[in-house]
């Protein structure tokens, strides 16, 4: 069968929104020195749109939220076998401002922020393979 063809286009959207925001992350980890605080932000950010595009695909509503912990939940209710791999990214939430703001914040290693990314990549790649097309030729 299928699949509704504006469902395709707006899962299309938020994965491309992801994939950027993993090049972001991996360009401020390239600097010397590099931006470690801006690559957690776009790491949380990747994990963020690409749940969001699992959503998406499946028709499944989800309010504007930065919390990967209770999108993760709505993904999971989806398809149970994400459970391990979400809990692992839930913890990236704080990453969409613990380090976007001025503040008495330790500062991020850089250690973090590379397993962040690959963490980032892992859910970017797992939700990609869900969301392709059985149909030829497609996804």
């Amino acid at each position: 069968m299928q699949p509704d063809p504006v469902r395709t286009a707006d899962t299309q959207a938020w994965l491309e929104k992801a994939a950027m925001d993993l090049r972001s992350a991996e360009a401020d980890l390239g600097v010397s020195p590099p931006i470690v605080g801006d690559a957690l932000f776009h790491c949380q950010q990747a994990i963020e749109k690409a749940l969001k595009a699992f959503l998406t695909w499946h028709d499944e509503p989800f309010r504007k939220t930065h919390d990967l912990g209770e999108l993760g939940m709505q993904c999971v209710a989806l398809d149970g076998t994400l459970e391990a791999l979400l809990r692992r990214a839930a913890p990236l939430t704080e990453y969409a401002w613990k380090y976007r703001y001025p503040g008495d914040v330790d500062a991020p290693s850089p250690d973090a922020a590379h397993e962040a990314v690959a963490l980032a990549q892992e859910v970017f790649r797992d939700v990609s393979s869900r969301t392709k097309t059985d149909e030829p030729g497609e996804g």
